[in-house]
């Protein structure tokens, strides 16, 4: 039995994603409020996004995808509706942030408990949207796999993304400078941000990093992945870290993902193991999610809340690209996947 205070409504509404469709194949469905079970929360969803990963989704290109037909959706926020048997009552009516990886697009979802943090006051629901999954995952790789330290200079590829983003605002508040690696279009938003600009696909990117950092930089963070690796491990001064926490080539190709994520990996093994001082790690948000939940939890809840800390009292801010309503998600993953943005695309239910 699970515990309300408040009516819940007759009817949710979600997106689907039925297949290997365009975004325009994105279909509404109406259809009965899920129940939580124990250890879930029901929440009202206030605010949903789209990131790299329902990109990849749509294409079948995500490691580790549900089977069609399923409701994407990475992260959400909104209000606790129920909780599930034994769960604690006093969760309800407290905005909370959730981490899905699917589920999210929807006017109402069943979240696990221990996947979701509460909102403190002062932060709207589309602000907190915009640092749940980015912010986590931006504060884990600065902080706990590169462990870089005020003074020192980085090199962040996807600058212009919704990870980037966040982590770029993360290190300039540690007293880190930033060289941030982005299509052109992208330069003068990221030279007013204090980033030192760079374009990704220029072949004498190397050197232009080297002129602001001839020794190297202390970490780069690679979204890309195969012979952009190779070339980020290069940069690396002594001591240094390569953090991966995607490989847009191999998802945005064909063939199975399998290989790739499995090169990437023991890159980074025989990587580490040189001696060179440098080191190579492949970040993953849900290492230990399983094997490891208290840590996990703790790490999660530790790292979520500062940068709900920093962003409420204005030091990093939410970077909203557009806004839609939920029932227009076909034309927001459209313009997500224009590669034309500067932060996230997010979606009101």
């Amino acid at each position: 039995m699970t515990t309300s205070s408040v009516p819940l409504p007759a009817t949710s509404t979600r997106i689907i994603l039925p297949g290997l469709v365009e975004p325009s194949g994105l279909q509404i469905s109406l259809g009965p409020i899920p129940t939580p079970t124990a250890g879930q929360l029901l929440m009202q969803v206030e605010a949903t996004g789209i990131s790299f990963a329902e990109q990849a989704m749509r294409r079948g290109r995500y490691f580790g995808q549900p089977a069609f037909p399923f409701t994407p959706g990475y992260d959400l926020v909104g209000r606790v509706l129920s909780v599930g048997p034994g769960g604690d009552e006093r969760m309800i009516g407290e905005r909370v942030a959730a981490m899905t990886k699917t589920g999210g697009w929807a006017t109402h979802a069943v979240v696990e408990a221990r996947d979701s943090i509460t909102v403190p006051d002062g932060i709207t629901p589309e602000d907190a949207e915009t640092v749940v999954v980015n912010g986590v995952t931006a504060w884990q790789m600065l902080h706990r796999a590169a462990k870089v330290k005020p003074g020192q200079t980085i090199l962040v590829f996807g600058a212009n993304g919704g990870v980037g983003g966040i982590l770029i605002q993360l290190a300039q508040h540690h007293g880190v400078t930033v060289i941030g690696a982005a299509s052109p279009r992208h330069h003068d938003a990221l030279r007013r941000a204090g980033v030192i600009p760079v374009d990704y696909a220029d072949p004498e990117l190397p050197s232009i990093v080297r002129q602001h950092a001839p020794a190297g930089v202390s970490a780069v963070f690679d979204n890309i992945g195969g012979d952009n690796t190779k070339k980020s491990f290069a940069l690396l001064r002594r001591g240094g870290t390569l953090v991966t926490y995607a490989i847009v080539n191999a998802v945005s190709g064909t063939g199975s993902l399998m290989g790739p994520f499995m090169k990437a990996i023991g890159q980074a093994v025989l990587w580490s193991a040189l001696p060179n001082g440098k080191k190579a790690t492949f970040y993953d948000l849900w290492a230990g999610h399983k094997y490891r939940p208290a840590r996990f939890r703790r790490h999660l809840e530790e790292d979520l809340g500062h940068v709900f800390d920093l962003l409420r009292d204005g030091t990093i801010t939410a970077n909203i690209a557009a806004r839609f309503p939920l029932t227009e998600a076909a034309a927001a993953l459209e313009l997500a996947e224009s590669r034309t943005l500067n932060g996230k695309v997010i979606l009101l239910p």
